[in-house]
């Protein structure tokens, strides 16, 4: 996973001492490279047990293990990305390097303890939303998805602080899913966003972003976008919650 890739995911654990640690890494990567620690602290009037903190923050072993993967990344011919940067295969791998076992745990859990659990998406993210609230109900939970707006809009005018809304869009920009994630959030509600990994605005309002890798593909001005990464994500919270219940 790239620095930058790692710094999106992480984005809710980071203060802004760390905030200010990736402004310069990102504007003096030669320099970071080619210091010490105790040079870059003292550049950032910090210590260096901060950004060793920083590092492990990311997921990175050690201060020197995020040097090292930087290190690899500066070694990357760009030249040589091409369409195939976005075969299924890369979007698999991806998706598997941007999950954190520990955020779908917490996720699981918000889901056990709900009331209700509303799945919402818009065109072909509804269909990964029913597969979803299938694999929640097969164990006993209260789960929806919505065919029509309107009705999923009338549930998240109506829903209560112990319930739970799972927002299923690849780009996070849809303007209907904003607006009943709002309106949710104004009532109360949890929101955990299944994104691709990105800066957006459902992940600005969710409480919990679980990421996959599907970066958009048109083909003849057709919308050709992988969604492979939404069924493992789905799956694997769907594991958890079953896990946590100890089914067979």
């Amino acid at each position: 996973m790239k620095f930058k890739e790692r710094v999106l995911m992480y984005e809710d654990k980071l203060k802004d001492t760390d905030d200010q640690i990736v402004e310069y890494i990102n504007n003096n990567t030669e320099e970071f490279l080619n210091q010490s620690i105790q040079k870059t602290a003292e550049i950032l009037f910090t210590v260096p047990n901060t950004i060793v903190r920083f590092s492990k923050k990311l997921g990175y072993l050690s201060f020197s293990d995020l040097k090292h993967s930087l290190r690899d990344e500066e070694k990357t011919i760009s030249s040589k990305e091409s369409f195939t940067e976005f075969t299924i295969l890369n979007n698999i791998n991806k998706t598997l390097e941007l999950i954190d076992i520990n955020i779908i745990n917490k996720a699981a859990k918000k889901i056990l303890e709900s009331k209700n659990t509303f799945c919402i998406g818009a065109g072909d993210s509804i269909y990964f939303c029913e597969m979803f609230t299938k694999s929640l109900r097969c164990v006993g939970k209260r789960a929806e998805f919505f065919q029509h707006r309107h009705d999923m809009i009338y549930s998240m005018e109506k829903c209560e602080s112990k319930d739970v809304i799972i927002v299923i869009s690849v780009s996070g920009e849809t303007k209907q899913l904003i607006e009943a994630v709002n309106k949710a959030k104004d009532r109360g509600a949890y929101v955990i966003a299944l994104t691709h990994l990105s800066i957006n605005s459902i992940c600005e309002l969710a409480d919990i972003n679980l990421h996959y890798w599907a970066p958009k593909i048109s083909i003849n001005n057709y919308n050709a976008t992988d969604r492979v990464g939404i069924v493992i994500v789905t799956r694997l919270l769907s594991e958890a919650v079953w896990n946590e219940l100890k089914c067979e």
